[in-house]
């Protein structure tokens, strides 16, 4: 688990999680700059790259739930 601090559940994040949310962060980025530059192009990468870390994150959030409910 990954010690990343989550304003709703305290430092509980898994790799998926970090890693979906970095994604997603680097997406944004990317489609903003692509749309500074006049480039559909970069913006069109900027959205796959932050579909791709929503998805991913929400797979680390499933994993953290399913993690949560065996040690109930």
């Amino acid at each position: 688990v990954v010690k990343a601090f989550n304003y709703h559940r305290g430092f509980d994040m898994n790799k998926d999680q970090v890693k979906g949310a970095m994604k997603d962060a680097a997406g944004k980025v990317q489609e903003k700059t692509g749309a500074i530059i006049g480039s559909r192009k970069q913006q069109a990468k900027g959205l796959v790259k932050q579909m791709q870390g929503t998805a991913q994150k929400a797979v680390g959030d499933v994993k953290e739930a399913v993690k949560n409910a065996v040690k109930r």
